[in-house]
């Protein structure tokens, strides 16, 4: 069985291919793939981008409406979840949530560089094979804060026009 790729496709930045690691967090990576073959991602926006560490998406339109779906077990060691030993290393693609264990749903942060501190912490799933000058340029863009809630928001948005599954 091969580990299923995926496409991000970023408007005016470019595309970014992963391979998603099942043997790690396998309801995770369904998870995921699911939700891209629905096509909940399309239209959503990297909401949250800090160089030097992640850039986080999934889970905000670009007029910052919040898209929920619902949540899965967090696939990591500090949950119990032993087979995932996935290091925060760059490239890394890793499950946000939030201080419940158990509330990943669809907001994801690809590593812009290495977080060992997030290490059996949060459920890394994937990692780039491609498209890291795209991550890059993603990471470099002007930030700043909305209201008193979001830190470390974009400027200008950076929005998923579409993340497809290239191959199962």
């Amino acid at each position: 069985m091969t580990n299923p790729i995926i496409k991000i496709t970023v408007r005016d930045f470019g595309t970014m291919t992963a391979e998603l690691y099942p043997e790690k967090a396998p309801k995770t990576v369904a998870n995921f793939v699911k939700l891209i073959e629905e096509g909940f991602f399309e239209g959503l926006i990297f909401h949250r981008i800090i160089k030097g560490f992640m850039i986080q998406g999934g889970g905000y339109t670009e007029s910052m409406e919040d898209k929920d779906c619902d949540s899965i077990r967090g696939e990591f060691k500090a949950n119990g979840f032993m087979q995932n030993d996935l290091k925060h290393t760059r490239g890394v693609l890793s499950m946000a949530r939030t201080s419940d264990p158990d509330s990943a749903s669809s907001q994801f942060f690809v590593m812009h560089q290495d977080a060992p501190h997030l290490d059996a912490q949060y459920a890394g799933f994937g990692k780039l094979t491609d498209g890291f000058d795209v991550l890059d340029a993603i990471a470099s863009v002007k930030t700043g804060s909305l209201g008193w809630y979001m830190q470390d928001v974009p400027k200008d948005p950076v929005v998923i026009e579409k993340m497809e599954v290239i191959s199962k």
